[in-house]
């Protein structure tokens, strides 16, 4: 009898990030808008019946205050580390021109104790948010989606290199702005959760298009060849249209804002996900799924459709 789990892994659960780690564990995170969460599991399934740690809280006041957006915990040089948005709740649209990526640091073999030091905001040339970090040959880069007063679109993917995991250095690089109309939905054109998938000699730059509560958010995705400069906007090829989208039949609206990870014998593929339940349901009602992916022959990743949410589904290979 096959063991199934059922999806969505968390029911109020926008932005997931999942990375895991070399101690065979899995830690996952969402948004959860005043404060910074970790659920620790030996298993992709596992984490529908993990009791979440808060390893964080934002402040009373300041510069990181309110809506605390996408955390995502990396592990570098040695070291913990969750990169989150926030801003100070002030200003138009919710506080976009406050709105900043953030960074804490823990020096503790496990996340989930120890001291997460405040490292502060990652300086970056404009407002902006969902932030992450590529580690490759050796350096470390910087992805956001920034802000901008665009005239034709509101946000879009800047890279810049880091001379440590809180500090970037030079200049930034645009590698990504919402110019196709499958970018311009829900009434904002918008590129926004850069995520990095690494295989078969390349680089895919996987991002989040529209607006978050539109039917119509989706993956886009740009490719990169691992000998290239990704420095170099002219290296990142775009994708004709999203890479995983909407399906009706499965009613699975506005999947996006991604992480990806391996099951446990690292044979299967999965992505995490947020997804609305119905149509029009709005932001309010994104929750966090799971499903295996695949590979198309000419080795770009083939995500499939979104499951059915409320559906059960085989838990991965190694459970």
């Amino acid at each position: 009898m096959t063991r199934t789990f059922r999806n969505p892994l968390v029911e109020k659960g926008a932005d997931p990030w999942i990375y895991r780690h070399t101690d065979g564990f899995y830690y996952f995170t969402v948004t959860r808008g005043n404060r910074i969460d970790i659920w620790k599991s030996a298993t992709i399934s596992g984490i529908v019946n993990t009791t979440p740690q808060t390893v964080w809280r934002a402040p009373e006041t300041g510069p990181n205050c309110k809506n605390i957006w996408a955390p995502e915990i990396h592990f570098i040089q040695g070291k913990w580390y969750i990169y989150y948005t926030a801003n100070d709740g002030q200003g138009g649209k919710p506080g976009d021109q406050t709105r900043r990526c953030y960074v804490l640091e823990n020096a503790s073999v496990d996340p989930l104790s120890g001291e997460w030091v405040d490292k502060g905001q990652i300086r970056t040339a404009i407002a902006g948010l969902d932030g992450t970090v590529l580690q490759h040959r050796d350096e470390l880069y910087f992805v956001y989606s920034g802000y901008g007063s665009f005239p034709d679109y509101g946000s879009a993917l800047y890279m810049v290199r880091m001379s440590d995991p809180w500090t970037t250095i030079g200049d930034e690089v645009l590698l990504s702005a919402p110019t196709e109309a499958w970018e311009k939905q829900g009434g904002m054109a918008i590129n926004e959760g850069p995520i990095f998938l690494r295989r078969n000699g390349k680089l895919f730059l996987i991002f989040s298009a529209s607006a978050c509560w539109s039917d119509d958010y989706a993956l886009g995705m740009l490719t990169a060849s691992e000998t290239d400069d990704v420095m170099n906007p002219a290296s990142w090829i775009k994708h004709d249209g999203p890479v995983f989208a909407k399906s009706v039949e499965n009613k699975a609206f506005g999947p996006g804002h991604n992480g990806f990870t391996v099951s446990p014998d690292g044979t299967e593929d999965w992505i995490l996900y947020h997804a609305i339940p119905e149509s029009n349901g709005g932001a309010g009602l994104r929750c966090a799924c799971a499903q295996k992916f695949g590979w198309h022959a000419d080795g770009t990743p083939d995500f499939g459709i979104p499951a059915p949410i409320g559906s059960d589904i085989p838990v991965p290979s190694g459970e």
